[in-house]
């Protein structure tokens, strides 16, 4: 029987109890899930029959560990179909999702245990609670059962658990439709003169895409590695719209089987009317109540005073551009004439122009320093140094692909984790970068677990016969995935469900954004950024000129991320279902910098916030810049190789998960509440008007 057989349901006799991967048939989940519901169903129903009183052990520990072999198999199976996908997983997903929505409902809706939870909660003030971390986990706990319905009457009930089942589905279908745009749009240039611009690593890389799908020619494709550079550097402007077009109309093709629009609506007027059931306002309301920012009223503000310092500098930056595309200091095949607008898809190749010829400088020129295997090793290094972490390439734990590297990570003596690294584009990967984990920390008496963490990138590949060179823009999203990976590797709780990133949406980014500033430090440059073919070291005038483009067009690409911030609220907002076409109400919502191209939009695609777990919270990005940047303002007094203020970031933040308050971690480090001013200075707004 595939039940007895199946390794998904057994301990694993691994290294540290690593997922098996090449034991492991896809066929294996649907029974290893039906199973291990049942086994945390009887555990659950074992607390409920429990005659004793509730207690923080008997009640809300026997909770958090009820489902621990569910989690681990979920945990596979939901991480492999974002990074490996295959048509039978995604089918497997789509039918375990209404099995596990049934179970959570189950647990959220179970007014037996709802009612001993909650006689734990009404004593936690009776010494229940020995530690602040159980009366964080009480308190996590029972708040996550009123947010889940558990307080409302019985067919309000029965109608949220029928809402988050629906809601499940919906954005795993979003998710599904977005890769299947990403994979079936190629731009096939038989041309070399299509290329035209684009620097010779590119060109090699688009031919090697060509070879592998046995087409001649060159081949363009969405993933970021093939279309950011071509946006940037490509000459042909016709070629560029066309990419362009593809990219930014994934997912609303009208009459197409993956047009998402119709399920943004549904995802959305299910949202409203759960919050509604739930006594907020909009789900905006409910989503920000458990989040650093609080209410909507304080995220508007958040908000308007970040659109008030960036807007001038933005539309300084977009009249930058536009004035260099019209101007005769280009050659005369590139100007655009009196009469012609720049587009969207002009945007990315006249600003690195303007940036060349601001700083005398082209970013290309950093790549040839950035060897993937060196990067590594530089970031390894750095943790080294700041943490004392040494990480060991483990050539003894699966993988569930042949490109995954995996690392044992180790302070000293003491593991810390083990760290899979899965960072080329394929097809059955979405796009992106994120981090995420097999396994999170815990820890019961001496009984320590430690995490197992993924970080999954879409970096340049090896082409020909040269490795892996990453461009800087590259080396940050290394840097910012690493920084949540550190974040999960440092976990020292007690519980699971507070180790870690799991913490307030509008706090995870702060370590990632956090270890992006480095990008520009020259001390860690000059540390591992070697030429691979010559060795030479990164000229100390291309770090200078790293540092002085630092800001260059930071009020743009703050108002881009504003955007997208304005977007997710807008649609999290509302009362009633939206009425209006999708692309209407995403164009109402936000500052227009660009031309509206008509039938090209963000929201259709936007899986953060619709299949990511980022609803209602995007924001988040901008919040946690200015709480890092002001972080960073330490390091730069200290050091930023200083070890000892590392350290108090690591006791203070890093290895606290969510066991206390964000807001409180942030003062434990800095000794008071945060500033936006460093924010401001380093982006160039400080001066603005």
């Amino acid at each position: 029987s595939i039940y007895m057989d199946n390794i998904l349901l057994h301990p694993w006799l691994t290294p540290h109890q690593t997922p098996p991967f090449g034991d492991i048939d896809t066929s294996m989940y649907l029974p290893a899930i039906d199973t291990a519901i049942k086994t945390a169903q009887s555990r659950i129903d074992a607390i409920t029959a429990n005659s004793d009183s509730p207690s923080f052990s008997n009640t809300i520990v026997a909770l958090e560990e009820a489902s621990q072999e569910l989690n681990r198999i979920t945990s596979l199976l939901f991480n492999l179909n974002e990074c490996d996908t295959s048509p039978e997983l995604e089918e497997i997903v789509m039918s375990a999702i209404p099995k596990l929505s049934q179970f959570e409902n189950g647990i959220s809706m179970n007014q037996k245990l709802f009612e001993r939870v909650e006689q734990v909660y009404k004593h936690r003030e009776n010494g229940c609670c020995t530690t602040s971390q159980q009366l964080m986990l009480l308190e996590k706990t029972y708040k996550q059962f009123v947010r889940n319905g558990a307080a409302l009457p019985e067919a309000q009930r029965k109608r949220l658990a029928d809402i988050n089942e629906q809601l499940s589905l919906l954005s795993q279908e979003f998710n599904k439709h977005v890769l299947s745009d990403n994979n079936a749009f190629m731009l096939h240039l038989t041309q070399a003169s299509d290329l035209q611009g684009l620097p010779d690593n590119h060109i090699k890389a688009a031919r090697q895409e060509a070879e592998q799908r046995g087409l001649d020619g060159w081949v363009v494709s969405l993933s970021a590695p093939s279309y950011t550079p071509f946006m940037t550097y490509a000459r042909n402007r016709q070629l560029r719209e066309r990419l362009w077009r593809a990219y930014n109309s994934r997912g609303c093709h009208a009459g197409s089987d993956t047009d998402n629009r119709s399920l943004i609506r549904q995802i959305t007027a299910l949202r409203a009317e759960k919050a509604r059931l739930l006594g907020y306002d909009c789900y905006c309301d409910y989503v920000l109540s458990e989040r650093m920012v609080q209410s909507t009223t304080r995220l508007n503000d958040f908000m308007r005073q970040l659109i008030d310092a960036a807007l001038p500098a933005a539309k300084q930056d977009v009249d930058d551009v536009n004035q260099l595309a019209h101007s005769n200091e280009i050659a005369t095949d590139l100007k655009l004439n009196a009469n012609e607008v720049l587009e969207p898809w002009d945007y990315s190749f006249y600003s690195e122009l303007l940036r060349q010829q601001s700083y005398q400088f082209d970013t290309e020129l950093i790549r040839p320093y950035l060897e993937l295997n060196q990067v590594k090793k530089g970031i390894f290094d750095l943790y080294h140094t700041l943490y004392g972490l040494q990480f060991i390439q483990a050539t003894n734990i699966a993988t569930y692909h042949p490109e995954v590297t995996v690392y044992e990570v180790y302070d000293q003596q003491r593991l810390m984790g083990v760290l899979y690294l899965d960072l080329h584009p394929r097809p059955s990967k979405r796009s992106g970068a994120w981090m995420t984990e097999f396994r999170g920390q815990w820890r019961n008496g001496d009984n320590e677990v430690r995490p197992l963490i993924q970080v999954v990138c879409n970096f340049s590949r090896p082409i020909g016969d040269s490795p892996a060179l990453l461009s800087f823009s590259e080396l940050k999203t290394f840097m910012h995935e690493m920084g949540h990976a550190i974040h999960g590797l440092l976990s020292d709780v007690d519980y699971e469900s507070l180790s870690g990133t799991n913490v307030y949406r509008d706090f995870v980014e702060l370590p990632s954004h956090l270890m992006e500033n480095w990008c520009y430090e020259p001390l860690f440059l000059s540390s591992f950024a070697r030429h691979y073919r010559t060795g030479e070291a990164l000229p100390i005038n291309y770090i200078e000129k790293i540092k002085q483009a630092q800001a260059f067009q930071s009020g743009y690409l703050c108002v881009r991320q504003i955007n997208y911030g304005l977007i997710d609220i807008a649609f999290h907002s509302i009362c009633q279902p939206i009425d209006d076409d999708i692309e209407g109400f995403e164009h109402e919502a936000i500052i227009e910098q660009m031309p509206w191209i008509a039938g090209c939009f963000s929201s259709p695609a936007f899986t953060h916030i619709f299949s990511g777990g980022y609803a209602s919270g995007y924001y988040g990005y901008k919040w946690a810049e200015v709480l890092e940047a002001d972080i960073f303002s330490r390091f730069h007094a200290d050091g930023i190789l200083n070890s000892v203020t590392a350290q108090r970031l690591r006791t203070s933040i890093l290895s606290r998960g969510g066991t206390e308050h964000p807001a409180n971690l942030f003062r434990n480090f800095m000794g008071r509440d945060p500033d936006i001013s460093a924010f401001m200075i380093r982006s160039g707004f400080a001066n603005s008007k």
